[in-house]
């Protein structure tokens, strides 16, 4: 038996470092993904969220209302998305997902505040993503005593300030236990499709190229639409599957409640599948091998897993990363499940997240196809 050589393992690191540099889609892995995850990490993932989407509800117009409504303007947490009086308005848009609080001002607040008595402000939180609800009792809290402390309109309100005579009534809708799970739950059926649908796919064309038989495939009559349909088909079938066995497992497992419209959620999860079906074709038209193809959709699903609003609340993050989650299908999939199962909405009141998914089922198709047939060329 030989002896253990330095020379002969120094002679394979060697060997192995050349076929590395050599495998440029490999390297360019290694470079990017740690990169992309450090710039993901650092700039756009934030656990303390700010600016979060909010309504106003009021009907008063004094000074003291203003000096209010202008110290949530200013503040951090809180971004003012619709200041009105319709109340129906303000809830459709927290069922679509387009704000997360809606703030009550009674109409006698003044009156209150004057005849030193302690008037109910209503704060309604959506529980479908309990993260970015931790602090907006303390949030809202602060920010009102401030503008009553620094408001001239009458001493009687700065004295309510300092006694703390608002009494907060907190709200929750659509989960109100803010169970994680009714956050998790369904986002993972996101998750799911968008990883298994990509991966499988793109294993399965650089499949054939490894295996010889893709000559055989391009000597067939098949035009590039058919192959592309017949190699995504099947595993359109199979993600079908993994959708109603989550279900099963949500509902009887860990008590999510029953989902109404069926119909509005398959129509989703079959165009999110049909996007990243084009995604994972693309990718078995680019790469060499199996491994390759894998990179590559790791390298697709990290982004859109982070920037999506499944791990961290989605208007927490900064304006440039909010643009470039909106790109991904995922994260208009998040909003349309979590309104369906949860809001009991439908798939009409989130058409901007379907036409979004839409057009990049469009784009990933059109992709696809035309390096399928440089492919062939």
């Amino acid at each position: 038996m030989k002896a253990f050589s330095l020379s002969r393992t120094a002679a394979m690191i060697k060997k192995e470092f050349r076929q590395i540099l050599r495998d440029k889609g490999t390297l360019a892995m290694i470079v990017a993904m740690p990169l992309l995850l450090m710039l993901l990490f650092g700039y756009a993932i934030n656990t303390n969220p700010r600016h979060m989407p909010t309504a106003l509800i009021t009907s008063g117009r004094g000074e003291l209302v203003r000096s209010m409504t202008k110290a949530l303007e200013n503040t951090q947490y809180f971004a003012l998305k619709y200041i009105g009086t319709d109340e129906g308005y303000a809830q459709n848009l927290m069922k679509r997902g387009a704000v997360q609080f809606i703030v009550y001002f009674p109409p006698n607040l003044e009156r209150a505040l004057m005849r030193d008595e302690r008037p109910r402000l209503l704060i309604s939180i959506d529980g479908a993503d309990p993260s970015a609800s931790a602090q907006v009792a303390q949030a809202l809290d602060i920010a009102l005593a401030q503008a009553l402390a620094r408001d001239k309109f009458n001493s009687a309100a700065s004295q309510s300030a300092d006694k703390g005579e608002f009494e907060l009534i907190v709200h929750t809708r659509y989960n109100p236990e803010l169970l994680t799970r009714c956050q998790i739950v369904p986002g993972l059926v996101g998750i799911l499709l968008t990883l298994t649908t990509i991966l499988l796919t793109s294993i399965s064309m650089t499949r054939e190229y490894e295996r010889g038989t893709m000559e055989n495939l391009l000597a067939t009559p098949l035009r590039p639409l058919e192959v592309m349909t017949g190699k995504i088909l099947p595993y359109l079938f199979i993600a079908y599957g993994q959708i109603y066995a989550i279900f099963l497992i949500a509902r009887y497992l860990f008590g999510l409640p029953p989902i109404a419209d069926w119909g509005s959620l398959f129509v989703a999860a079959t165009l999110l599948m049909l996007a990243n079906l084009g995604v994972g074709f693309t990718f078995s038209t680019l790469a060499k091998n199996q491994i390759q193809a894998m990179q590559m959709t790791y390298f697709f699903f990290m982004p859109s897993l982070l920037l999506s609003g499944f791990m961290f609340p989605f208007y927490g993050m900064p304006l440039w990363a909010q643009a470039l989650g909106e790109i991904f299908p995922l994260t208009h999939f998040l909003r349309i499940i979590r309104g369906i199962w949860l809001k009991n909405a439908s798939a009409m009141e989130f058409s901007y997240d379907i036409a979004a998914i839409f057009a990049f089922l469009c784009a990933s198709t059109a992709i696809s196809l035309w390096r399928y047939k440089r492919t062939l060329d």
